[in-house]
C-alpha cells in the first residue's frame, strides 16, 4: 500500500466535523424509515433503534479512528486489516468491496432514485430501473471528466443534502400530528419474533443510514491536531447526525400515520407533501433527489479507485485493463466495470435486500477492525498513536458487541441473504491464490 507521509496538516475542527456529516448523511435517512417501522412495529422502537444505531456508530467511529490516526495511508480499512491479520484478509476485504459493497450501494441508490423519479412524474413502476440506470450512467460520465470536476460536484450537492433535512425537521415538527411520539417505554409492537427480532431487523436497516463513518478517520493525516480534534470531530459529527436522524424520523411520525410509513418507500415524499402541500412537497423531493445524486457521485468516485488500486498490484484478473487511465487520469475501465456490476445488481434485488446484504458483509470487516484495535495494542505497543480511543477498552468492546449483534441477528432473521453475502465474499479466496501463483 502506498503511504501518505507528506500530507498537509491544515484541517481544523469545523471542516473535520463537516467532513463527517457529509460522508455519512446520504439516502438512508430518507428511505430507511419505512423499513425500520416495518421491522419494529411501533413508534417507540423505531426511534429507539435510530438512537441505538447512532450510539453503536459513535463507538465504532471512535474505535476505528485509532487505527486511522496511527496508519494514515491510502487504502484506509484495507491497511488496518492487512496490518492486523495479513494480506489474505485484506485481499478478501478488497474483493468484498469491489463485488458487493460499492456496486450494491450504487444499485440500491439507483433503485431508490428511480423510484422517486417515477413517483414524482407519475411514470409508473416500469420507469424505475431505466431512471436509476440513467442516474448511474450520468454520474459515471461526470467522474470520467476528472477528479476535480467530480469533487466540485460533490461539494455542490452536499449543500442540497442539508436543505431538505432542515425544512422537514423545522416544519414537520410544527405539524399538529395525530400520533403520540415518544421513545420510552420501548415496545416492539406487532413485530414477529418479539423484542430481539425487531431490534435486530431495525438496527440492520438503520446501519445503512449511518454507514460511512469508517471513512471519517482517513482525514487524520490532514488534521493540525488529530489527538485533540479527531475524537471531537467524530463525536460531534456522529452525535449531530444521530440528532438529525431522530428529528427527521420524529417529523415523519408526526406528519404521517404509523401505518402509512410501514413498508412505504415513498415515506419522505409523502411526508414532504403532507407538510408543504403538493407543490412544496415536489420541491423538497427534488432536493432529496439531488442529495441522492450527490451520494451516488461520492460512491462512484471512491469505488472505481478500489479495483484500480488492486489491479496495480496485479491482484485481479484483467489487471492490465483495469489500470488504464483516460486523458483526465481517471481509471475509466475500473469505472465501467463498477457501473456494469451495479446495473446488474439493480435487476437482481430490491433496495432493502441490497442494503441489508452490504451492511451484513461490511460489518463482518468493521468488527474485525474493532478487534484489531485491541490486538495491535498488544502486538504493537510501540506503534505511534496520535489518537487513542477514549475509555479503552469499554468503547471498543461496545463497538464489537454492536457488530456481533448485527451479524448474529442477520444470520437468524435473514440467513439466506447472509449466506449469499458470505459466499460472494469467500469467492475471492481461490482468486487470491490463483493471482498469487501467477505473480510468482
Amino acid at each position: 500500500m502506498a503511504t501518505n507521509q507528506n500530507l498537509n496538516r491544515t484541517m481544523t475542527l469545523i471542516p473535520a466535523i463537516s467532513t463527517v456529516v457529509g460522508t455519512v448523511i446520504g439516502a438512508g435517512v430518507f428511505y430507511k424509515a419505512s423499513s425500520v417501522a416495518d421491522a419494529t412495529g411501533s413508534t417507540s422502537m423505531s426511534l429507539f433503534v435510530w438512537l441505538v444505531g447512532g450510539l453503536i456508530s459513535l463507538a465504532a467511529g471512535l474505535t476505528g479512528a485509532e487505527l486511522a490516526a496511527a496508519l494514515p495511508q491510502t487504502g484506509g480499512m484495507l491497511v488496518y486489516i492487512e496490518r492486523a491479520y495479513g494480506k489474505l484478509a485484506s485481499y478478501i476485504l478488497g474483493w468484498a468491496q469491489i463485488i458487493i459493497y460499492f456496486p450494491a450501494s450504487l444499485a440500491a441508490k439507483g433503485i431508490i432514485f428511480g423510484t422517486q423519479v417515477a413517483n414524482l412524474f407519475h411514470w409508473g413502476y416500469v420507469a424505475i430501473i431505466p431512471s436509476g440506470i440513467a442516474a448511474l450512467v450520468s454520474v459515471a460520465a461526470i467522474n470520467m471528466l476528472g477528479s476535480k470536476i467530480a469533487g466540485q460536484f460533490q461539494s455542490i450537492t452536499l449543500f442540497f443534502k442539508l436543505i431538505p433535512l432542515a425544512l422537514i425537521i423545522i416544519f414537520g415538527l410544527l405539524q399538529p400530528g395525530g400520533v403520540d411520539v415518544s421513545i420510552f417505554p420501548v415496545t416492539p409492537g406487532h413485530a414477529v419474533g418479539g423484542w430481539a427480532s425487531a431490534m435486530g431487523a431495525g438496527l440492520l436497516a438503520t446501519m445503512y443510514a449511518y454507514d460511512g463513518w469508517i471513512h471519517v478517520g482517513n482525514i487524520a493525516g490532514e488534521m493540525k491536531n488529530p489527538t485533540r480534534d479527531l475524537p471531537r470531530a467524530i463525536a460531534g459529527g456522529l452525535l449531530g447526525i444521530m440528532v438529525i436522524y431522530l428529528l427527521v424520523n420524529y417529523a415523519f411520525l408526526h406528519a404521517l400515520p404509523f401505518s402509512a410509513i410501514q413498508g412505504n418507500a415513498n415515506t419522505a415524499m409523502d411526508a414532504a407533501q403532507q407538510i408543504f402541500g403538493s407543490f412544496g412537497g415536489k420541491l423538497i423531493t427534488i432536493g432529496i433527489l439531488i442529495s441522492i445524486y450527490g451520494t451516488l457521485n461520492g460512491y462512484t468516485m471512491t469505488g472505481m479507485r478500489l479495483p484500480y488500486a488492486m489491479a496495480l498490484e496485479k491482484g485481479l484478473p484483467f489487471s492490465d485493463q483495469l489500470v488504464k487511465l483516460n486523458r483526465f487520469q481517471i481509471p475509466y475501465v475500473a469505472g465501467i466495470f463498477q457501473l456494469v456490476l451495479a446495473i446488474g445488481l439493480m435487476f437482481v434485488g430490491g433496495f432493502d435486500m441490497l442494503t441489508d446484504m452490504l451492511v451484513f458483509v461490511i460489518w463482518l470487516f468493521y468488527t474485525l477492525v474493532f478487534v484489531a484495535v485491541i490486538k495491535l495494542r498488544h502486538t504493537e505497543p510501540d506503534l505511534k498513536r496520535p489518537y487513542c480511543v477514549p475509555l479503552y477498552p469499554i468503547v471498543p468492546i461496545i463497538a464489537i458487541l454492536g457488530g456481533l449483534f448485527i451479524i448474529v441477528m442477520t444470520l437468524m432473521t435473514e440467513w439466506q441473504l447472509a449466506l449469499i453475502g458470505v459466499a460472494a465474499t469467500l469467492a475471492g479466496l481461490p482468486l487470491y491464490f490463483i493471482m498469487q501463483k501467477r505473480q510468482k
